[in-house]
């Protein structure tokens, strides 16, 4: 199994990337092959609405640092999308990656059955952190699996952690933590010889 995962904090050693590692490494016993990406560490532009990844070819036209992502995420099994929540929604870098997967829509996605150039049955892991209580932002979640669920992400799980006022709190947090590696080894299934 090949898991890609973004990880959309600009804090390289913040709680949404520590339980995206600790998570990573349960996936990794149980024999899976990873990819990180910190989308903070990138240059790349959002979307610009060209229309040519629906025009003129089937990928997204801009060749910057995301482009690579982008075609990794596309031979993925697995993608994992780690961000702290800022201002109620997912951070810019990771907005800005939801933003280009524009171009994993088929040119007829509004008429045609099979709406993505993505293969179906891809597992999506969400990794949300805040410093506010659980009853805040709980629909960021149910939004974006929702939408990446158009691209075939057809099981999607999700790690929450809350009331992180510290940006390394969530090291303390034990039930967290299993959530990860439970989720790991339901994601990866059980390790082939």
């Amino acid at each position: 199994m090949e898991i890609v995962a973004l990880l959309g904090s600009p804090r390289a050693a913040g709680n949404s990337s520590f339980i995206a590692e600790r998570f990573l490494k349960a996936a990794r016993r149980k024999g899976a092959r990873t990819t990180v990406f910190a989308l903070n560490k990138l240059r790349y532009r959002g979307c610009q609405a060209c229309d040519a990844c629906k025009t003129r070819m089937d990928h997204c036209v801009l060749k910057d640092d995301l482009s690579p992502v982008l075609d990794a995420v596309q031979r993925a099994d697995a993608l994992l999308l780690a961000s702290p929540i800022y201002y109620g929604d997912l951070t810019a870098q990771m907005k800005g990656f939801i933003d280009r997967t524009f171009c994993y829509f088929t040119p007829d996605f509004r008429t045609n059955g099979h709406q993505s150039r993505l293969s179906s049955g891809k597992k999506l892991v969400m990794v949300l952190t805040q410093g506010a209580q659980p009853e805040y932002f709980k629909d960021v979640f149910g939004r974006y699996s929702s939408f990446m669920s158009y691209h075939g992400f057809t099981e999607s799980h999700l790690i929450r952690a809350c009331n992180l006022v510290e940006p390394a709190a969530v090291r303390k947090d034990a039930k967290v933590l299993k959530l990860a590696d439970k989720i790991a080894a339901l994601v990866v299934g059980p390790r082939r010889k």
